[in-house]
Order: C-alpha cells, then sequence, then structure tokens
C-alpha cells in the first residue's frame, strides 16, 4: 500500500504527501486557468480528470505588481489551493482558510510565513488559496466582472464546501482568515449574496479602508491600458501579456503622485487597483451594508496592530523625515469630515508631523476600518472580538514597532520563516514566544468555539485583548481616535 497520502475529490483523485505527520495537498486547481477566452472572465469549474493528478508542489504564482512582484513563467494554472490535514479518514474537523494579503496587486499562497503546520497540529484543516491580483484580479475591465479577485476566493469557498469532508474537514465549520488585503476581502465576502452560507466565522487582521468607486476605477483602468496601448476593454487588453500588463501597473503606482490633482486619496497610497463598488460584484461599503441591517453579523475575531504605518514609512525609507506640509496634507485627505484635522490637532497637541501622520494614515486605512467592521457587524447582529497588537518587533532596533504585518508570522508560529527572521531576529525573546503562542490558540479556540478566549467587544466596555510583554484585557487602547472617526464609516476612493 503506498504511502502517499490520497483523497478523491469531485473533480478527480489528488496524491499529495506527507510532512511533519499531517497530509498535505499542493497546487490543487479549483477553477480553470484564466486565459485565453477566459481572461478577465468570472472563474469557470476545472474539467474533471481520470487518474491520479500529483499535488505536492505549490501552484504558480499570479501576475503580481508591486516593488516585490514575482511571476511564474510557462504555466498559467493560477487558481489553485493547499489543504494541510491532521487526520485523513476522520471527520468534523474545523477548517481554516487563509486568504492571503499584499494590497491586492501581490502575495501568494506559497509565502513560507503562511506555513500552516502549527495550525494543523492543533486540529484544524488549513486551506489556503491563490486568486488573481493586479490588473488580472481588480483592473475595471469593460466587458469583464469587477473584483475577479472576489470571484476567484467564493469558487475556492465553494470547492472547499464541495470536497473539504474528503480531507477530514467539516463545511458547516469553517472559519475564513486573512490579513489587510485578505482581511479586506472577508469584509467583502460578508456582505456577497454569493458567498453567503460558504463560512461559519471570519478571522480580520488589519482591514484596509480601500474601496473605489466606480468613476475612478475606469480612469485608472483608461490610464494603465494608456500605457500598454490598448483600449480599456476585454479584446483589447486580453492580447496585452499578463506580465507586461503587471509590469505597468507597477510602474503606475510609482507614478501616482502624478495624478494627486484627480486621484485624490488613491494617489497617496502607492497602489493603483483595489476593490470596485461597481453596482453588481459589489454594492456597498461593508460597514454601511452591516450597518443597514442588508446582511446579517456572524462570529468575528478582528484586530489591528498599534503602529500599522510604520511598516510603510521604513519601506520607503522616510522615517523620521515627514514635514509639515506633509501632514497637513495627510490629514485634510485621510481625516474625517468636516473636521477631523482639528480634531486630530487638538487631541493630539504634542505631536509631531511624523507622529501625526502615522496616526492618521494608521487610522484610516487599518484601525479604524477594523473597529467600524467590529462594531457594524455586532450592530447586524454578530459576536464581535478585538485585539490589538502592542508588542514591538525587537529586529532592527525596534524601529518598526507595533508595524503592518507583524501579527501574521505570530499567529501561524512561522518565527523561523524569512519574514519572522527578519522582524523577530534569530532567537525570539520569551514575550515574543509568548505572544505568538496566545495568538494561536485564540485562532484555533474561535476557530473550533467561536471564542477566542477573552470577551466579546460591546458598547459597555469596548473590551479589547493587548497583546503585549504582559497581555491584558482593557477598554479600547484607542480610544481618542475612535471619538474622532465616531459616526464615520471609512469613505471610498473618489475623483476630487
Amino acid at each position: 500500500m503506498s504511502e502517499e497520502p490520497r483523497v478523491r475529490t469531485a473533480e478527480g483523485l489528488v496524491v499529495g504527501r506527507r510532512c511533519g505527520g499531517h497530509a498535505v495537498f499542493r497546487g490543487i486547481p479549483y477553477a480553470r486557468p484564466p486565459v485565453g477566452a477566459l481572461r478577465f472572465q468570472a472563474p469557470v469549474p476545472v474539467v474533471k480528470w481520470d487518474g491520479a493528478r500529483p499535488a505536492t508542489e505549490f501552484g504558480p504564482v499570479v501576475p503580481q505588481a508591486g516593488p516585490t512582484a514575482e511571476s511564474s513563467v510557462g504555466n498559467d494554472e493560477w487558481l489553485t489551493l493547499n489543504v494541510s490535514t491532521p487526520a485523513l479518514g476522520t471527520s468534523g474537523l474545523p477548517v481554516l482558510v487563509w486568504i492571503h494579503g499584499g494590497a491586492y496587486i501581490a502575495g501568494a499562497s506559497s509565502d513560507p510565513m503562511y506555513d500552516p503546520a502549527a495550525l494543523t497540529g492543533a486540529g484544524l484543516v488549513v486551506v489556503s488559496i491563490n486568486y488573481r491580483v493586479a490588473a488580472e484580479g481588480f483592473a475595471l475591465v469593460e466587458g469583464a466582472p469587477a473584483n475577479r479577485g472576489f470571484l476567484d476566493q467564493i469558487a475556492a469557498l465553494e470547492w472547499v464546501r464541495r470536497n473539504i469532508a474528503a480531507f477530514g474537514g467539516d463545511p458547516d465549520q469553517v472559519t475564513v482568515a486573512g490579513q489587510s488585503a485578505g482581511a479586506g476581502s472577508i469584509a467583502a465576502l460578508m456582505t456577497m449574496k454569493q458567498a453567503h452560507g460558504l463560512f461559519r466565522r471570519a478571522i480580520v487582521h488589519s482591514v484596509p479602508g480601500t474601496l473605489c468607486t466606480r468613476a475612478l476605477a475606469e480612469e485608472v483602468a483608461d490610464a494603465l491600458a494608456g500605457r500598454v496601448g490598448a483600449a480599456r476593454d476585454v479584446e483589447a487588453l486580453s492580447g496585452v501579456d499578463p506580465s507586461l500588463l503587471a509590469g505597468e501597473l507597477t510602474a503606475l503606482g510609482a507614478d501616482l503622485a502624478g495624478h494627486r490633482e484627480r486621484w485624490g486619496r488613491l494617489a497617496q497610497t502607492g497602489v493603483a487597483v483595489g476593490p470596485v463598488l461597481d453596482g453588481a460584484v459589489l454594492t456597498e461599503p461593508p460597514w454601511t451594508a452591516l450597518a443597514g441591517g442588508r446582511t446579517g453579523g456572524i462570529e468575528i475575531l478582528a484586530g489591528h496592530t498599534r503602529d500599522e504605518f510604520r511598516l510603510f514609512s521604513v519601506m520607503m525609507g522616510r522615517l523620521g523625515t515627514f514635514t509639515e506640509d506633509e501632514a497637513r496634507t495627510a490629514l485634510e485627505l485621510f481625516a474625517p469630515a468636516p473636521d477631523g484635522a482639528g480634531a486630530y490637532r487638538a487631541a493630539y497637541a504634542r505631536a509631531t508631523p511624523e507622529e501625526l501622520i502615522e496616526l492618521v494614515y494608521s487610522d484610516a486605512l487599518f484601525r479604524m476600518p477594523t473597529l467600524r467592521l467590529a462594531e457594524a457587524n455586532r450592530a447586524a447582529g454578530g459576536t464581535s472580538f478585538l485585539f490589538e497588537l502592542r508588542l514591538a518587533a525587537p529586529a532592527s532596533g525596534g524601529v518598526l514597532g507595533a508595524c503592518h504585518s507583524l501579527d501574521v508570522p505570530l499567529a501561524f508560529g512561522t518565527l523561523d520563516s524569512p519574514a519572522g527572521l527578519h522582524l523577530f531576529g534569530e532567537r525570539p525573546t520569551p514575550e515574543v514566544s509568548a505572544v505568538s503562542r496566545e495568538l494561536q490558540r485564540a485562532w484555533v479556540s474561535f476557530a473550533k468555539t467561536g471564542a477566542p478566549g477573552w470577551p466579546a467587544h460591546g458598547p459597555e466596555g469596548r473590551l479589547t485583548r493587548v497583546l503585549d510583554a504582559e497581555s491584558t484585557t482593557m477598554p479600547y487602547p484607542e480610544e481618542v481616535s475612535r471619538r474622532i472617526w465616531e459616526g464615520h464609516d471609512p469613505t471610498p476612493f473618489d475623483l476630487t
């Protein structure tokens, strides 16, 4: 009898491998390659196969944009997923589906930071997915559905619904988890009819408040198409090599400052494409849909880091260089109307220009969208648990603080991954290891029971778990910012 783990899915037999006592399957297609006649279209079910299909290698990376973009040459089977299960032949195990981040323009499930070994060892069936990002997933193309990355995620969740029992998982006990763009994706999925019933719970870290109006997305797509000498429609853009289009999107992102007068807040982010309020796939912001009762609440575990924007300050080489003029612009663009800028100045009277920039960008882009999603979910009848990561990254002399993405290797327990080593060094401190264990326990407990181990966040007390060298449960720690934003949902990016 073969030692290789085998599972028969609805589409065909897959053969994985053993890894640390677990059965691991990689690169399983959940939809056909979105190329040729299927380029820029909604995902199409895979063709069933005969015989055994090897599932031991990660699928190819989707064409990406951004300064660290990578792509796979010669393989366009981008829409794949991976499954790690602790016990084939059993049933009823809770399932966690990981949706990676990457600003909607980059990212891959193969990142070592997302190694599921620790979570699988704790009894979860872990699924991670690739989905279309950058131009392939989110550019607004005439004749094609918008937000194709979200449609891919739904197709992957449908695959899970159909097949996860064969891997030992419970299709009625699915938790979706994501950070940054992955968390923003989940916020959107919570309100989309097509995703209804495909998951029971959600874990969202650093929910971004970045949605675009259709008018803005059309202008951005026109600019992108113009860079490759094509019209903004399916027929024209389908003839452009995906890697070339991704490269031009990278160049457009680097040139956004030149569009500031017209594209406003979007031009400040450095990312040209993202989710679009197109009126069909995504009809309204998740905060509005939840608070307005047009979709019901669920159980969510939501959290953000204290110093969200610090990562980007360091990556841009701008830490310590921001000016008063830049602080004024940031407050004018991102503080809530009508007088959020004045409210920040009054509340943080001693803050330097750099501190004001970090505050307003951290709040507007991640902290307040995360908080508002938790509050709106509660208003819609769901239960919300909230945390803030305050533990600073000890590497680089502590300059990164508790920055964006610091929570990911902590939650996965991948402190020895390249990202983990960069953030925590070769020998993580006892405090880092303790926070990592607590966050892992919270994820596992939440996926199994719907409770992470601390009280729910509510209007009375606004209880929040603060993860630090000495973790504690306390009232929401960013109360000053919460009051500035009270009554203000994140507004979509629009033309100015």
